[in-house]
């Protein structure tokens, strides 16, 4: 376990390389035994400094919801971060790349929550009941750690990207909401186009086989810290899809079926 200064001052760089788009060394390289308790200690301290500086909190998100990148992260869980006011970009616009490191996109669904919604004994029944609707999405993440640390030569954790707000970067929502009970959430698919070729697919069944499990699992996570998921805020559900690099001048289109279609360009 690390102290609070040390947390601080790991959130501290993690702020400034977002700033100046300069990777950090990975935590769990400089701090040995460094938790995921310290992680999310990290990402407190991260998003204080966030909201100091006039930020505001317009939601969470939900990563590692699939099996196949539990395993490979060394994960028995999904993990969380806090969505804020200027990660999110209109359908159709542009996204400045200078604004990333290595802006990487992936296809989800979100959850606008309609009422409170609190664990510690939320299921999915309660999610889909304190959801006023769900709308496609596609999320930007961005690694503010290096890959490998310089000095101990060690890969960086899934406890580093925790430390670093869970990789959130952007969001982009669009297409047609929809109420909850409409279609079933769990063949909602997307066809995820680059300058016009498929470049991923992937269905929302993946998501811990139906998406609002996961925003079930968040409420109950919460709860430990008192926290709910208030009315109005988006709740990302987690990704169906690997993640696919942007660069300058691609234009993404992301084919969400009857849920209609998001588009939106990198500058």
């Amino acid at each position: 376990m690390i102290d609070q200064a040390t947390a601080e001052a790991v959130a501290r760089a993690y702020h400034q390389a977002e700033k100046t788009r300069q990777r950090v060394r990975p935590p769990s390289a400089q701090y040995p035994g460094f938790t995921i308790d310290d992680a999310y200690a990290v990402q407190r301290h991260l998003i204080a400094l966030k909201l100091a500086e006039g930020r505001r909190i317009k939601g969470r998100k939900i990563g590692l919801t699939s099996r196949a990148m539990q395993s490979i992260s060394g994960m028995n869980e999904p993990d969380y971060g806090v969505l804020l006011d200027d990660m999110f970009y209109p359908d159709g616009g542009e996204l400045p790349v200078s604004r990333f490191i290595e802006p990487r996109l992936e296809c989800e669904l979100a959850f606008i929550m309609g009422r409170k919604l609190t664990g510690p004994d939320c299921t999915i029944f309660d999610v889909l009941s304190a959801t006023d609707y769900v709308v496609p999405t596609v999320e930007i993440v961005d690694s503010r750690t290096l890959p490998v640390d310089p000095e101990t030569k060690a890969a960086r954790k899934v406890l580093d990207s925790i430390a670093d707000n869970a990789a959130n970067a952007a969001l982009v929502m669009g297409g047609r909401p929809v109420k909850p009970g409409d279609v079933d959430l769990r063949w909602v698919a997307a066809l995820c186009y680059r300058n016009g070729i498929i470049e991923e697919s992937g269905v929302a069944a993946a998501v811990m086989n139906h998406p609002a499990h996961g925003v079930a699992w968040l409420a109950n996570k919460l709860a430990e810290y008192n926290t709910p998921l208030e009315p109005g805020q988006v709740v990302l559900a987690g990704s169906f899809t690997r993640t696919v690099p942007a660069r300058a001048g691609d234009l993404f289109h992301i084919d969400y079926g009857p849920l209609g279609a998001i588009t939106c360009r990198f500058v």
